[in-house]
C-alpha cells in the first residue's frame, strides 16, 4: 500500500451470516477499521447476472474490501461464477471502486 499498488481483500459472506467460520468477515472489517484507512467509497453491492455476487468498500493506497455472498473459504469451490468475476474485474479494474494509483 505504500507504494499504492492496488490490493484487494476478499471474504466470503452469505446475506446476514457467514459460511467461513475460520475468516468471517465481520472480524476483517474491525482489523480495517484498526488501521484506521480512509474510505473513498462506501459499501456497496457488486452484481452478477442481476443480483448481488457480494458487497465491496474501497480504502485510500488502493485497497479495497470485497465480499463474495454465498461462497466458504474456498470461494471458487462454493461461487466459480463469482470468483472468475472479481479475478477479472481485479485484473481489468472494472469492479474497483476509484482511487488514486
Amino acid at each position: 500500500m505504500e507504494h499504492n499498488l492496488p490490493v484487494w481483500l476478499y471474504s466470503f459472506s452469505y446475506f446476514t451470516g457467514d459460511f467461513d467460520s475460520v475468516c468471517p468477515f465481520t472480524a476483517m472489517r474491525y482489523t480495517l477499521h484498526a488501521l484506521g484507512l480512509d474510505v473513498t467509497e462506501p459499501w456497496r453491492p457488486w452484481t452478477v447476472n442481476n443480483e448481488a455476487g457480494g458487497y465491496i468498500q474501497g480504502y485510500n493506497c488502493g485497497l479495497v474490501f470485497v465480499t463474495v455472498r454465498g461462497a466458504g473459504h474456498m470461494v471458487p469451490a462454493y461461487q466459480p461464477e463469482r470468483a472468475l468475476v472479481l479475478i477479472s474485474a481485479f485484473l481489468n479494474e472494472t469492479l474497483s471502486p476509484r482511487y488514486d494509483m
